[in-house]
């Protein structure tokens, strides 16, 4: 038992076990609850996102003066975020954790990690230009972590809405969630890949604010692969004519949600009628899905666009919906169902970051620290994505979600042990997970950074 562990005031309230009374105490010095950042420190180190982000901002401090490095302070926020501790303020007791030392390349006999203080000032140390360096940086790390440069991504946009409680800049009242609150726009790729995010108020952007950011999306992509092709792939209110004008002049491929409106429901008007007859007549009250195409515009569109209209007809009534393409030779069921439809997988990347990983979390007061809070959620994020590409593929490890991850792989009671000649984890022998460290642990040289 450490030394000074005596003033450790016992837990009350224990029931005794066979007349014996129960005794507990917070005295371990030497034992942690996050056995499991073990994994995320191989990941980290593969990945360099901590240094990475570090390089993009200007430290104003005296290098001799200097305790805690940036790239330090960035990578104990991110795995903090990672292992659950969305809060700034827990740094000030995990900073003496002897497994996120290790973790930061320290013994538990060293000095402490750095406190929360450090950390809320390090949030509010970029600047405008500092926070386009981190976005490009971001980029950048998406781009470094294929292994070859592929012939086409998909980028799925979308926004989520993040609620406020405080004066905090570019806060905005949105009625339909009737809170104050930011309406950040975040882009992953086809495969869960995460590329960027950007702090915003909580209002729908026109098509001019989001052309204005995609133009420096595509321009930091192509900046890394001139010769990659991409396709935009979002919801109605991303169908803007600035929008359709820039894909078209960018070489973009679209597949985009359209809101309905009297013209274009004129097309369907028939297909609606014959397919809900249709549906009647089935057996057992089951929902019956066709298709049509057509070539049609808004009057604000600069040309016709081909239109794919899918109507559903249910016990429910009919459902009409409709995407506008660029794509050429697939099918109208095809763009719809196989590439449209899978959009809605963002919706689930967006859960694990702004819900497993607290992404919400923006809480400072001006705009640029909750953006910098943006930019290391992501950081968390691709820790864990990482951690979860290195599981089998045809395994459920493989689907997992970031907080069962959390749960079976991070939070595991540990106890360091530094010898002479090693340092020694006693990990719990009744671990029902052990083979999948040893797979992980194996596997981590596939990380391409």
């Amino acid at each position: 038992m450490p030394a000074g562990s005596e003033i450790t005031p016992m837990l009350p309230g224990l029931s005794p076990l066979g007349g014996r009374p129960i005794e507990a105490r917070f005295d371990d010095a030497l034992a942690s609850s996050d056995g499991g950042l073990l994994l995320l420190r191989e990941v980290e180190q593969r990945l360099g996102m901590a240094r990475r982000m570090a390089a993009c901002i200007r430290d104003p401090r005296a290098p001799e003066r200097v305790s805690h490095r940036l790239d330090e302070i960035l990578r104990f926020r991110m795995l903090m975020i990672a292992a659950g501790y969305a809060d700034g303020d827990d740094a000030d007791a995990l900073r003496r954790d002897p497994l996120f030392k290790l973790a930061m390349q320290r013994l538990p006999d060293e000095a402490d990690l750095c406190s929360q203080s450090t950390v809320s000032r390090t949030e509010n140390l970029p600047d405008a230009r500092a926070l386009l360096r981190l976005g490009r940086a971001m980029v950048d790390h998406y781009c470094d972590s294929f292994r070859q440069v592929p012939r086409r991504i998909v980028l799925d946009i979308d926004d989520t809405f993040d609620a406020v409680h405080g004066g905090q800049q570019l806060r905005l009242f949105n009625a339909h969630h009737d809170e104050y609150g930011f309406q950040p726009i975040v882009v992953f790729d086809g495969e869960g890949r995460m590329i960027a995010a950007v702090l915003r108020p909580a209002c729908r952007p026109d098509g001019r604010q989001i052309v204005r950011w995609l133009r420096r999306l595509i321009a930091a992509l192509r900046a890394n692969w001139p010769r990659v092709g991409i396709m935009l792939r979002a919801d109605s209110h991303y169908c803007t004519p600035e929008v359709l004008r820039f894909c078209r002049a960018q070489r973009i491929d679209y597949t985009l949600g359209v809101a309905p409106t009297t013209t274009l429901r004129k097309h369907v008007t028939a297909l609606e009628a014959s397919t809900t007859a249709r549906a009647a007549a089935v057996a057992g009250g089951g929902k019956l899905r066709r298709f049509k195409q057509f070539h049609d515009g808004a009057a604000s569109w600069d040309r016709v666009e081909r239109i794919i209209a899918r109507v559903e007809a249910g016990p429910q009534g009919v459902d009409t919906r409709f995407v506008v393409t660029s794509l050429a030779g697939l099918g109208g069921r095809t763009v719809y169902q196989d590439i449209y439809c899978a959009r809605g997988q963002a919706e689930n990347h967006i859960k694990a970051w702004e819900t497993h990983l607290a992404a919400d979390r923006t809480s400072c007061c001006r705009a640029s620290a909750n953006q910098m809070r943006l930019f290391l959620h992501i950081g968390a994020y691709w820790l864990m994505w990482s951690l979860r590409s290195l599981m089998p593929r045809r395994s459920s490890w493989r689907a997992a979600q970031f907080d069962t991850l959390r749960l079976r792989l991070l939070k595991l009671a540990a106890r360091v042990q530094v010898l002479k000649r090693c340092v020694r984890l006693h990990l719990p022998q009744a671990t029902p997970d052990q083979a999948i460290f040893t797979l992980a642990l194996t596997r981590m040289p596939r990380l391409t950074l």
